[in-house]
């Protein structure tokens, strides 16, 4: 997960300095003219050096480089409208105006501000094209619109995807949380009736065997501890109800059962369960989330490599933790996933594991193997 965030990093760092790169060009070509107009004409130049600044800026200060370069740069040329002199846009100034345009239609929240924000861009580059050179407006604003245009549709269907993206994690969130209600109703009735059974047991002896009842009231608090922090960690990511509900608990069994199932039909599966782990080693809650990333991966490895040699499957307990790895050879991973970010059951998967206190990774191992790790701590 670290060498994907550093990919990530260098990729913005590398556009950074394209951007950069390509507004120093244009500042270099604003000088020129300027050298060769003189006058008023020098603060084109001077607010492109400014938008350069801004550029840089843009990603910790989204908001403030955007107004302070539109004040800038309305500014300018009001300025040389009202001195009279017949100028030439800036190509830095208009650059980063785009460029920082771009940025607020993609990312500015709520979105009737980004809006307001861009609406307010084209107004000022109108006034650029118009007020800088009297004599040739018309060309000037209209090529100033077509790359706001062009800049609108680009920054518009950006949103777009990544509006859709958000909605389809909240969907898969939601979902997720739907089954937890459903665990949670299970692992309630399971605790309580274990509970009813020894307090009834406990009330029969009583008059009998006296010394008995003290034991017996010893199991029913530690059956109530039990239920109690099974709901905690449950509700912890817990935001709606169903009604819905299903057998409980989960085994090693079923654990087993799946992967012969997925090599029925799929990649053989080589499935190992280390020493130390029973049927009542993990907490119940715990047990079922790694039966689901089980799952998942499974489903993912059919989904996205078909083309997979075989699968190695392992669940071990270590001092403090308990591992689930799944791993894939044989097939590269589908890079659709890596553009989208990971697949969106993966995005539910996480919620539970993080959920247990736990933490879930997805992507290439060391030796080049697509690999799913899930680690829970075992108090």
């Amino acid at each position: 997960m670290g060498e994907a965030k550093q990919v990530v990093y260098w990729i913005r760092r590398l556009s950074d300095i394209a951007a950069v790169g390509w507004l120093a060009m244009m500042l270099l070509m604003d000088l020129a003219i300027a050298g060769t107009r003189g006058g008023v004409q020098w603060l084109v130049p001077i607010c492109g050096v400014a938008g350069i600044a801004a550029a840089i800026l843009r990603r910790r200060f989204r908001v403030e480089t955007f107004v302070v370069m539109l004040a800038l740069s309305l500014a300018t040329s009001m300025v040389i409208a009202l001195s009279g002199f017949v100028g030439v846009p800036g190509a830095a100034e208009t650059g980063a105006l785009i460029i920082l345009t771009l940025g607020v239609l993609r990312h500015v929240e709520p979105i009737k501000r980004a809006v307001v924000f861009g609406g307010t861009a084209l107004v000022v580059l109108m006034a650029e094209g118009a007020s800088r050179d009297p004599q040739n407006k018309l060309v000037f604003s209209f090529i100033l619109f077509t790359a706001w245009t062009m800049t609108a549709a680009v920054g518009g269907y950006l949103r777009f995807q990544q509006e859709r993206r958000k909605e389809a994690v909240h969907s898969v969130r939601r979902a997720e949380r739907l089954e937890v209600a459903r665990e949670l109703h299970d692992l309630v009735a399971h605790h309580i009736t274990g509970i009813v059974v020894q307090a009834q047991a406990a009330r029969t002896v009583a008059a009998m065997k006296p010394e008995a009842v003290l034991p017996a009231l010893d199991a029913i608090a530690g059956a109530g501890t039990d239920a109690l922090t099974s709901m905690r960690r449950l509700v912890s990511v817990l935001r709606a109800e169903d009604e819905a509900a299903r057998t409980p608990g989960t085994s090693l069994a079923d654990l087993r059962l799946l992967t012969e199932r997925f090599s029925a039909n799929g990649p053989r599966v080589a499935f190992e369960i280390g020493s130390g782990i029973d049927d009542h080693t993990l907490a119940p809650e715990v047990m079922t989330t790694v039966h689901r990333v089980l799952r998942e991966a499974l489903t993912n490895i059919r989904k996205h490599a078909p083309g997979a040699d075989w699968v190695e499957a392992e669940l071990r307990r270590f001092d403090q933790l308990v591992l689930l790895r799944i791993r894939n050879f044989g097939s590269a991973a589908d890079p659709r996933l890596s553009r989208l970010g990971g697949g969106f059951g993966l995005v539910g998967m996480a919620e539970r594991v993080e959920a247990l206190g736990g933490r879930l990774y997805a992507g290439p191992g060391s030796d080049g193997a697509w690999e799913v790790v899930a680690e829970f701590p075992t108090s």
